[in-house]
């Protein structure tokens, strides 16, 4: 016979989803925005391919969709740190927030790729086409351990080695800045548009 003692999680990665109230106004206005910021300039390669990503710090613009987003990313963070963690307030730390813009459009889509250097990342979902099939507007993580493959076996969601997710429209996904991701093809006519940004803490 056993008595179980104890049980814990360990090296969990938690994945948070917060929906921004009134999101429809909101991306239309950051579509106005991003259609004026990609006039402007040809953007940058990153993860990206086949698509426009912003050049700079997308949060160091004045519009006012772009500080509405930045105040709904921020409570988003301090949210999440708050649940993991009741030793800081992270209320008393200095957050720095560095944002850019996602255009994926037919067959566009982000290599895999880590955000290093950050606590957080996290995308907001302008624009997502609908469909219920296929991986379009799929995001997928993968587990940042190895040897996990012979767990298969086992079908438990704790050992799986990838995850993904489809976000609506209007939905702010967040996350360890540590785990491995990447974003399917986008499928569709109709263009994908994400604003992603990276959460960073200091003293």
């Amino acid at each position: 016979m056993i008595s179980e003692t104890k049980f814990e999680k360990l090296f969990s990665s938690p994945l948070f989803r917060y929906d921004v109230a009134n999101h429809e106004a909101l991306s239309a206005e950051l579509l106005k925005e991003g259609a004026a910021m990609r006039r402007e300039d040809e953007g940058v390669t990153k993860s990206n391919r086949r698509g426009w990503h912003s050049a700079g710090n997308l949060f160091s613009r004045k519009a006012d969709c772009i500080v509405e987003l930045r105040v709904a990313a921020e409570m988003a963070v301090i949210s999440a740190t708050r649940r993991m963690t009741k030793k800081v307030d992270p209320g008393e730390l200095k957050l720095k927030l560095f944002g850019w813009m996602n255009v994926n459009p037919l067959n566009g889509y982000n290599a895999p790729h880590t955000h290093p250097g950050a606590h957080w990342s996290g995308v907001y979902y302008v624009s997502q086409p609908d469909t219920d099939e296929g991986d379009s507007g799929m995001i997928e993580f993968v587990a940042p351990r190895v040897d996990l493959p012979h767990w298969e076996i086992l079908q438990t969601s704790a050992f799986r080695l990838k995850r993904r997710i489809r976000p609506a429209a209007g939905e702010i996904i967040l996350f360890p800045s540590y785990l491995l991701h990447w974003v399917y093809p986008n499928e569709m006519d109709e263009d994908r548009v994400t604003v992603a940004f990276n959460a960073t803490f200091r003293k």
